[in-house]
């Protein structure tokens, strides 16, 4: 390119007579070089550390997704009972002995001395009953009593007259026969006579109601006045007894635990409105046999009362302590119902896990006994999600390995 060329252009034609400006010529290029040297290392280190930053962030997004894929479960072992639990059942309180009073004798009552709430001794008086019929029919047996001796005396000195006649053989010993037998009659209708006298004597004495044991009068069902009919099933109840020291509890326990309770076993009974006092009672015994329609079997319970606080009706709770059985125990949260029945899932030493069949007992809320099914040495999962199955890779939690 001429001179005239580069002009326009601008451009200054090398000039390869001057040394000066070719120098500056290379140098400029060797910047250059340098420059671009530079811009490509740059260029260079920056991809580098983007595939290494990559491929660490790719390592690290495996290795995360690898952990999360891993299963961490929760174990605990079956336990046996060292001690019984506490089985508590709601009762009712009893006098120990309680009774209806009603009347032997049918009259009218004249005056009654206790009421509801009186603590009587035996023996002491309660009320008593007008009997004029009974005391008409004693004076009339009293009577005939007294004619029966009359005949009596008169049979007998007619039957030594007769026997000294006879030994005269002045009388046939027939006659003699029958004097002696009318003798014999009259003996028996006095014997008759005063059987009767002392029965109405007895039933006169039914005109005092007494109190036939100690204890506490619960009900008084009649006044001054009322008509008193004889009997329990025919009339009602005078009074209503009951000893209150000691009590009586009966429970219904349940058949499960029926072979459990022996008479003597120490019980502690509760009344919600007597908060913070608790009262301790004795198996006194067991009806020894299982109620058809409930499936339960009572048992009694001897109760102190000395103070009286306790009250017969009264609605309590009854803590019944339950001798071990022995029997393994696992928590509530380790089984797994489904449609082919109850199971647990084990953990093996490999990690896998093996879902076994059992066969429950009795319910403790946290726990369950367990009557078949497990040995005692199986690692059982706790809280097992609704996929587990048979033959899944688990991992036991660091924490519960450690507790172990």
């Amino acid at each position: 390119m001429s001179e005239e060329r580069h002009a326009p252009l601008g451009i200054h034609p090398l000039e390869v007579d001057d040394p000066g400006e070719l120098a500056k010529r290379n140098q400029m290029a060797r910047r250059t070089k340098i420059l671009s040297a530079v811009v490509i290392v740059l260029l260079a280190l920056g991809a580098a550390r983007t595939v290494v930053s990559r491929m660490a962030n790719t390592k690290v997004l495996e290795e995360g997704t690898a952990e999360r894929a891993k299963v961490y479960v929760k174990v605990a072992t079956p336990k046996t009972a060292d001690a019984g639990q506490t089985l508590s059942l709601p009762g009712t309180l009893q006098g120990f002995v309680q009774s209806p009073i009603a009347a032997r004798a049918s009259g009218y009552l004249r005056k009654w001395y206790k009421d509801i709430g009186a603590r009587v001794k035996k023996g002491d008086l309660l009320a008593e009953i007008e009997t004029p019929e009974i005391d008409q029919q004693l004076s009339q047996a009293i009577a005939a009593r007294q004619q029966s001796a009359a005949s009596l005396d008169l049979a007998k000195s007619t039957v030594e007259r007769w026997e000294s006649l006879r030994k005269k053989d002045a009388v046939s010993q027939q006659e003699l026969d029958e004097r002696r037998s009318g003798y014999t009659q009259a003996v028996a209708n006095l014997a008759a006579a005063e059987a009767n006298v002392e029965r109405l004597r007895q039933l006169e004495a039914f005109k005092r109601i007494v109190a036939p044991f100690d204890g506490v009068i619960t009900r008084r069902n009649v006044d001054v006045g009322d008509l008193i009919d004889a009997g329990s099933s025919g009339g009602r109840a005078l009074f209503q007894l009951a000893q209150t020291d000691p009590l009586r509890v009966y429970v219904n326990l349940p058949q499960t635990y029926s072979q459990l309770v022996r008479p003597g076993q120490k019980v502690i009974v509760t009344q919600a409105e007597l908060r913070g006092r608790t009262f301790e009672g004795e198996v006194a015994r067991t009806s020894a046999s299982i109620d058809a329609t409930t499936r339960t079997m009572q048992i009694e319970i001897a109760l102190a009362n000395k103070d009286g606080v306790l009250l017969p009706g009264a609605y309590v709770q009854v803590a019944l302590p339950l001798a071990a059985n022995k029997s393994l125990s696992i928590p509530t949260n380790a089984l797994m119902i489904r449609g082919d029945g109850i199971r647990v899932a084990t953990v093996g030493a490999d990690g896998r896990v093996r879902l076994i069949p059992i066969r429950i007992g009795r319910n403790y809320g946290e726990q369950v006994e367990v009557l078949d099914g497990i040995a005692g040495t199986e690692k059982l999962v706790l809280n097992p999600s609704d996929s587990l199955a048979d033959g899944d890779q688990v991992l036991i939690a660091a924490a519960d390995k450690d507790a172990k």
